[in-house]
């Protein structure tokens, strides 16, 4: 009988190991390599590129300080009869002036477009 030593029982192992490892490197190498976007960057309280525990925080309460923002002013706007939520009508209506803005801001973004291709002429 072949008796095997003990490296060679290793190595199968080791290689195994190796392989279910690298990805996780790689993805965390990628991860890192990520550019924080414009509103994590106001987070970004030590300008590391990456946003800490307490900054992951701050970012969340901001968020969260916004969605209350947006709601209070949506109701103000939008809540014509007064009872503090948004009715099929009024959230009809409150739709309908998003996509008018929508478009009109993407339509300045194509004349925009259309003027520098002008110009380069």
């Amino acid at each position: 009988m072949l008796k095997l030593s003990p490296i060679v029982k290793v190595v199968p192992a080791l290689l195994a190991l190796t392989m279910m490892v690298t990805p996780l490197a790689l993805r965390a190498e990628s991860e890192a390599a990520k550019k924080l976007s414009k509103n994590q960057e106001k987070y970004d309280a030590d300008k590391d590129g990456k946003l800490s525990d307490e900054e992951k925080a701050a970012a969340k309460e901001g968020a969260r300080a916004k969605a209350k923002e947006t709601r209070e002013e949506n109701l103000k706007k939008y809540d014509a009869n007064g009872d503090g939520k948004l009715d099929a009508d009024e959230t009809a209506r409150k739709k309908a002036d998003e996509q008018a803005a929508h478009d009109a801001a993407k339509a300045e973004r194509e004349a925009r477009k259309a003027a520098k291709a002008a110009e380069k002429k």
